[in-house]
């Protein structure tokens, strides 16, 4: 992923080095486990750092608040800026508002819409969401296999539908279904909660007490796989009967796991993304060249590996 410096972007890191660095950090929301992770990450890298500086802001899930702050950190000149989108499809506007200004510019977590077209001194660092979705529902798959079903009915939890992430790990659900493998398994139902524990508990008790039947809760994030156990254990659903998925291997899901209510996750390296978009930024700040997309790798978490991943989220 990492490119050769050339002679100019080394002259120029050595003449910048002793400079303090700025960076503007705007998030979608500062109320959410892994995105609370993903934020913790950045500001321990940057404290690791010397000279180097974080400007965080909450944009509260606002669209238009996410803009304003980006607006302002042009404005009071900060070195780079570090974007978590709040909506993927508006991320036009904020590239431009950067390249505009001339202030390089990094997207974590959540793919902009523009990721193919980029200005130049902006770039992508996340993890692959082809991977989320896909090993999510093949381990779901096979634990029904392995669970003696030969047909199969599950229910999907959608995140934030503005959201590329939630869209790709849905169509990675759908994907790995489509083949002949996972084909006995069926879709029952698929509704957004929102990435919220609480929407999918709700979401989950309206399914419950309409008599739906399922074999399998296929989760776009831990948040709401949590939610729907909730509620499943509130109603007397008894855990055994129902493979339940996640993506994000929080703190929350690794002690669901470990209780035996959550039966895989995905983890996604929430710590290594925030050290990412720092060192993106300041290379893209000094002149160096970054890959403008730079892929944080997924990895599959069950109970047999559970104890790998209990400190690293």
């Amino acid at each position: 992923m990492k490119r050769l410096l050339t002679a100019t972007a080394i002259c120029g890191l050595l003449g910048t080095a002793a400079q303090a660095e700025n960076i503007g950090v705007s998030m979608a929301l500062f109320d959410d486990n892994f995105l609370t992770v993903l934020r913790n990450g950045m500001g321990d890298h940057a404290a690791s750092l010397d000279g180097v500086t974080l400007q965080i802001e909450d944009a509260q899930n606002d669209v238009g608040k996410q803009l304003n702050q980006i607006q302002n950190f042009v404005a009071s000149g900060v070195d780079a800026i570090i974007v978590n989108p709040v909506d993927t499809d508006a991320t036009v506007a904020m590239s431009q508002a950067a390249a505009d200004a001339g202030i390089p510019l990094v997207y974590v977590n959540r793919e902009p819409v523009n990721v193919d077209d980029l200005p130049e001194n902006q770039a992508f660092v996340a993890s692959d969401e082809k991977e989320s979705g896909t090993l999510e529902t093949q381990e779901i798959c096979r634990l029904l296999k392995e669970a003696g079903k030969t047909e199969a009915k599950a229910v999907v939890l959608m995140g934030e539908l503005s959201n590329q992430a939630a869209r790709m790990r849905t169509q990675d659900i759908k994907d790995v279904i489509a083949t002949p493998e996972c084909s006995f398994i069926q879709i029952v139902e698929e509704q957004t909660a929102n990435w919220s524990r609480t929407q999918a508990a709700d979401l989950m008790t309206n399914w419950i007490t309409s008599g739906l039947e399922f074999d399998a809760v296929i989760s776009n994030n831990d948040e709401m796989a949590i939610g729907a156990i909730q509620a499943m254990k509130s109603a007397g659903v008894s855990m055994d009967d129902v493979i339940v998925g996640g993506v994000d291997a929080t703190q929350d899901a690794l002690a669901a796991m470990e209780a035996g209510d959550l039966d895989v996750t995905v983890f996604q390296n929430a710590a290594g993304q925030g050290e990412g978009a720092v060192d993106a930024a300041l290379k893209l700040a000094r002149g160096e060249e970054v890959e403008n997309k730079v892929y944080v790798p997924f990895e599959l978490v069950t109970p047999a590996n559970l104890a790998e991943y209990q400190a690293r989220n």
